[in-house]
């Protein structure tokens, strides 16, 4: 079964999990409809809580500006590739998560957690989520500190984050008419 099907059928066990609280367990719940469902498998758990790690940071960085606009949604598919397939058992964590951005940090956490000793990999997503920010074109005050929150949690320092940062977005001087941040090699 692929680690896409796995998030439906084991999202109730990991619900059930001990170290799984607040916010990822009612994700979790939610998303499984209350289904007991026991995967030992314990690698298997951790894909999943993963996958519904990143699918709920990724919604959540959506929402951070207030709105999710459908090319942030283009930019999550761009960047989280969800095979066709399985884009309905994504849709629903993903619908589930971007209703506001309460709990996100608890989904940093998580994701620290599981990919201690992976720094490459939460660069990765902080890359990916800094892609989702800058899907409309405007880096809002509030994504920027959605973002730093997570780097922190991941355990990047300031200068780390400001590193990534510098990759994704550039202030374009006010004379030239623009006053918010553009995605580098934007041209208008």
């Amino acid at each position: 079964m692929s680690i896409w099907g796995r998030v439906a059928s084991a999202a109730a066990g990991l619900a059930e999990g001990a170290h799984m609280s607040g916010p990822v367990r009612g994700l979790l719940e939610a998303f499984a409809g209350h289904i007991v469902h026991h995967d030992s498998d314990s690698n298997a758990q951790h894909q999943v809580a993963f996958t519904i790690g990143v699918i709920a940071l990724g919604a959540k960085m959506a929402k951070a500006d207030g709105v999710v606009t459908r090319d942030e949604v283009i930019a999550f598919k761009e960047v989280f590739k969800v095979p066709e397939g399985e884009m309905e058992n994504v849709s629903r964590v993903f619908n589930l998560a971007k209703q506001d951005v309460v709990g996100y940090e608890t989904y940093a956490n998580q994701l620290a957690s599981l990919l201690k000793g992976n720094r490459k990999l939460l660069e990765d997503v902080l890359e990916g989520l800094f892609h989702i920010a800058m899907a409309d074109g405007v880096f809002h005050p509030n994504e920027e500190q959605f973002l730093a929150e997570v780097s922190q949690r991941f355990g990047f320092t300031r200068t780390q984050f400001n590193y990534i940062k510098a990759r994704h977005v550039t202030f374009i001087p006010a004379s030239f008419g623009y006053k918010s941040a553009r995605m580098l090699g934007e041209t208008r």
